[in-house]
C-alpha cells in the first residue's frame, strides 16, 4: 500500500469510526431508554449491572450502525477532498477513480466480515446475555417492582398500587385483577403484606394481612346496574403475578434471531425433515422465516459493501464540505433501504413469493445503482 492509499485509508477509516461510533451510540440510547430506564428509575437494577446490559446492546445495534456509518464516513471524506479539489489533482495525475476507490473498498470488505462475525456470532451470545442478565437482576430483587404511590402494570392482568413500602413489608395494598379485555373482574385491598417470588410458577405471591376482596359478574364485570357481590373479609384467594413478561421460568427464551451460525444450520435441519402432510403448510412457513433471519444477516453484512461503493461516486460528485448535508444524504439511503426490507419481510407467511431471495433486491439496486455512477463519473471526466 503505497503512501496515496494509506492517506485516503486513514482518512476514511478515522471519518467512518467516529459516524460507527456515533449511531450506534445513538441506537443504543434509544433501546436502553425503551427497555431499562423504568427499571432503573425503580432503582431494579444495580449500576454495574445496567453498564454491562447497555455494553450488550452494542453489538446489536453496531450491524445497523455500520451500513450508515461506513457510508457517511465515506461521503465526508471523499466529499471533502473533492471539495478541496484534491481529487481533481489526482485524476489529473493520471491516477483512475478505481485507483482512487480501491483502499475505500478495501475497508468496506474489512467491515463487511466484521458485521458477519458480529451478526453470527457476537450478537446472538451478547443478546442471550443480556436477556439472562436481566432476568437474574429482577429475579434478584422482586420488591423493586413495588413502586410506592405508583400504580405498576408490569404484570399482565393485574394493576397493583400501594401506599408505602418498608424493606419487605408494604401498607394499604390495592390490587385489581383483570380479564382479557382488561375489565376489573376482581378487586383487593389489604391493610399490608409481603410478597414473595415462586420460582415454579415465575410469578410473585403476595400475602395479605386484614385484607377485603370485591368481585364482580365475570360476564359483564362493567353493568353497574347490579351490585358486586358483597365484600368478603379475611382469607383471600391466592394471587399470582407473572413475571413471565420479562423472563421465563425454564430459563431465557431465545429467539431465532439471536441463532448463532451453527445453531441456524441446526434449526434448518430440523426443520428440513419431511413434515406430516397436515403440518406441511406451517411447516413451510417456519422454514421461510427461518431463511429469512439467515439471509437478512448475509444481506445486511453485504449492505457495509454496498453503500460503501454508492458512497464513493455520490462523494466525489456532490463535493461537499458540509456534514449536515452529508449526514443527511446517507440517512436518506440507508432509511430507504430498511424501508424496503422490511416490506419483503411482510411476506413471511407467503413463500411462493420467495421472500428469502427477495431480501436481496435492494441491495443489488444499491449495488447497481453505485457501479452506473461510479462508471459514469469515470467516463465523464
Amino acid at each position: 500500500m503505497n503512501l496515496l492509499d494509506r492517506y485516503i485509508f486513514k482518512s476514511v477509516l478515522g471519518t467512518c469510526l467516529g459516524a460507527v461510533a456515533l449511531f450506534t451510540f445513538v441506537l443504543t440510547l434509544g433501546n436502553v431508554i425503551r427497555d431499562l430506564l423504568a427499571h432503573v428509575l425503580a432503582g431494579q437494577l444495580p449500576v454495574m449491572t445496567l453498564v454491562r446490559l447497555v455494553w450488550l446492546w452494542v453489538p446489536a445495534m453496531a450491524i445497523y450502525a455500520l451500513p450508515m456509518g461506513l457510508l457517511t464516513g465515506v461521503l465526508l471524506t471523499l466529499g471533502r477532498l473533492s471539495a478541496d479539489s484534491e481529487i481533481t489533482a489526482m485524476r489529473s495525475a493520471g491516477i483512475s477513480l478505481a485507483r482512487i476507490a480501491r483502499p475505500v473498498l478495501v475497508l468496506a470488505a474489512l467491515a463487511s466480515a466484521v458485521a458477519l462475525y458480529i451478526n453470527f456470532e457476537s450478537m446472538p451470545h451478547a443478546r442471550v446475555s443480556y436477556e439472562r442478565e436481566f432476568a437474574e437482576a429482577l429475579r434478584a430483587n422482586p420488591m423493586s417492582f413495588i413502586v410506592p404511590k405508583t400504580f405498576i402494570r408490569s404484570f399482565k392482568g393485574s394493576v397493583i398500587y400501594v401506599g408505602d413500602k418498608q424493606g419487605s413489608v408494604l401498607r394499604d395494598i390495592w390490587l385489581w385483577e383483570l380479564d382479557d379485555q382488561q375489565r376489573v373482574q376482581r378487586l383487593i385491598r389489604a391493610e399490608s403484606g409481603r410478597l414473595d417470588y415462586d420460582e415454579a410458577s415465575n410469578s410473585l405471591v403476595p400475602t395479605l394481612t386484614n385484607a377485603k376482596t370485591e368481585e364482580r359478574n365475570p360476564s359483564n364485570p362493567e353493568d353497574f346496574s347490579k351490585s358486586p357481590r358483597a365484600p368478603s373479609a379475611g382469607k383471600v384467594e391466592e394471587v399470582r403475578l407473572s413475571l413471565d413478561r420479562y423472563f421465563g421460568h425454564e430459563g431465557v427464551r431465545v429467539k431465532r434471531e439471536w441463532l448463532t451460525y451453527a445453531e441456524l444450520q441446526a434449526e434448518r435441519a430440523r426443520l428440513a425433515a419431511t413434515p406430516p402432510p397436515e403440518t406441511a403448510r406451517a411447516n413451510a412457513e417456519e422454514r421461510m422465516k427461518l431463511a429469512i433471519i439467515y439471509h437478512d444477516k448475509l444481506n445486511l453484512a453485504l449492505a457495509v459493501f454496498s453503500f460503501a461503493l454508492l458512497g464513493v461516486p455520490l462523494g466525489i460528485h456532490v463535493s461537499r464540505r458540509e456534514t449536515s448535508a452529508n449526514l443527511g444524504l446517507a440517512l436518506g439511503l440507508v432509511l430507504s433501504f430498511y424501508v424496503l426490507t422490511v416490506m419483503v419481510k411482510w411476506l413471511d407467511r407467503h413463500p411462493e413469493y420467495r421472500p428469502d431471495l427477495l431480501l436481496w433486491v435492494p441491495n443489488l439496486l444499491f449495488l447497481a445503482l453505485g457501479v452506473w455512477l461510479f462508471t459514469h463519473i469515470e467516463q465523464r471526466k
